[in-house]
């Protein structure tokens, strides 16, 4: 068996196409034994690539962009999609099914303020038709402390990714009234990156057979069934929760069937970083992307 050394920036059941490469068998399979961990506090998983103790990382399109902004070339590419699009949650402490985003018109919210979360956040409140100035957005730090908050009564609305708002819904603590991702529409929200170099490699082609198959399954199989063998990945999480969080983005369309992270989509990235200000100019997909690796 070889090992393959997989990195993640955030890790969360929204990776799960990564995740069940690993937990469904898929590269066991194609000779891989796989090793993973999580970038620490404060660096990217992208560094892990380049000093070798990664073969593939958890990432972002924006990760390029933002490297490109900076008159950098980027060190790495990005070759398949995770997630095509956003996967966060507002939830409030009411169910509401009648849920129009002005509510937030004026409200306290608890707004994950990470680089990628917020622009995509005042991005889907723009296509929503409101005024992201006009909500009281909250920076109460990290997922964790956003959460506490929460629980604490500080604000009737949070903005998180599963499956923390599928865990207060569960507790009756809070309701999901309404998905970022629904807005925004398809896009690059994360993605796989690794070297030009290595994805030249047999190790890279059968990354990639695995991977080609655990989009399919990741979109045909029971929630329940993917959250089974998922549950050693999540020991802190009940196995109902992690199903309804699974359950969530397979209804949401994130975890499309194609690996590859389309033009399209990578357009709507730079519309969502170019109108929050952090994009001076427009990019070519070849600059940040790369088809995914030969599978033969």
């Amino acid at each position: 068996m070889t090992r393959i050394d997989i990195q993640f920036t955030r890790f969360s059941a929204f990776y799960s196409p990564l995740i069940s490469t690993m937990s469904g068998g898929f590269l066991k399979h194609e000779g891989l034994e796989h090793d993973w961990s999580i970038s620490p506090p404060g660096e990217s998983a992208i560094a892990a690539l380049l000093d070798g103790s990664a073969h593939v990382a958890q990432s972002a399109l924006s990760q390029g962009l933002s490297s490109l902004a900076r008159g950098e070339t980027p060190a790495a590419v990005h070759f398949a999609q995770i997630n095509e699009k956003d996967g966060f949650f507002i939830t409030g402490r009411e169910p509401d099914a009648a849920f129009t985003w002005n509510r937030l018109e004026g409200a306290d919210v608890l707004v994950d303020h990470g680089g990628q979360p917020l622009a995509m956040f005042k991005y889907a409140c723009h296509k929503a038709g409101i005024d992201y100035d006009r909500i009281n957005a909250i920076d109460a730090g990290n997922a964790a402390a956003m959460d506490a908050a929460f629980r604490a009564g500080e604000a009737p609305y949070i903005h998180q990714q599963g499956p923390a708002p599928q865990q207060l819904e569960a507790e009756g603590v809070g309701h999901v009234v309404a998905r970022v991702g629904d807005p925004i529409g398809p896009c690059g929200f994360s993605s796989l990156a690794a070297t030009r170099e290595w994805l030249g490699t047999d190790m890279a082609a059968a990354f990639m057979r695995a991977y080609t198959k655990t989009r399919a399954y990741i979109n045909e199989t029971p929630a329940a069934e993917i959250a089974s063998a998922e549950a050693d990945f999540f020991p802190d999480v009940d196995q109902g929760v992690l199903a309804s969080s699974i359950a969530a983005y397979q209804d949401l369309g994130c975890w499309s069937p194609h690996v590859e992270i389309t033009r399209p989509a990578f357009e709507v990235t730079q519309d969502v970083f170019e109108y929050i200000g952090r994009l001076k100019q427009r990019y070519r997909y070849e600059q940040v992307c790369a088809d995914p690796p030969a599978t033969g």
